[in-house]
């Protein structure tokens, strides 16, 4: 278990189903911090995947083509040091199940952008924001340095 000022050492991330946000923040938890942070997604409700998921995380070098929506129940493990829920109706599922254990629950309000309109290119810019976001606070709260260039 992480103490104070510790860097967790597994971490969920939460929302409303596990298609957009939950999966990108998996994702580049699982790039910044290879082997060092075990790491899982889930949704509150069964979801499915999102292409323009697929398409942003490409343009940075991850491939999201195994990713499937996985529900809180569908989750296999538990022993979560920190959940981050980035919806409101995951925030409050998560404080409910884990309200007999010992582990940190962080809000972080994260936009849907799900609910974009426009064109192609407006939409995957949304989405690109939202990666973004999600990369800078994953880095600050769990203390990421870049490695020693050789």
């Amino acid at each position: 278990m992480a103490g104070p000022g510790m860097r967790p050492t597994a971490v969920l991330f939460a929302c409303g189903m596990n298609s957009v946000r939950s999966p990108m923040a998996e994702a580049l938890t699982a790039k910044l911090f290879p082997g060092q942070i075990y790491v899982r997604s889930a949704g509150v409700r069964s979801g499915k995947v999102d292409p323009f998921v697929d398409a942003v995380m490409a343009e940075i070098g991850v491939d999201m083509s195994r990713h499937t929506p996985k529900t809180f129940e569908d989750l296999d493990e538990s022993g979560f040091d920190l959940v981050v829920t980035l919806a409101p109706e995951a925030h409050h599922k998560a404080l409910d199940m884990t309200r007999t254990e010992s582990v940190e629950v962080e809000y972080w309000p994260t936009l849907d952008p799900t609910l974009a309109t426009g064109s192609r290119e407006q939409i995957l810019g949304e989405y690109r924001a939202v990666r973004d976001q999600l990369m800078m606070r994953i880095k600050k709260r769990l203390d990421w340095a870049p490695p020693p260039s050789g």
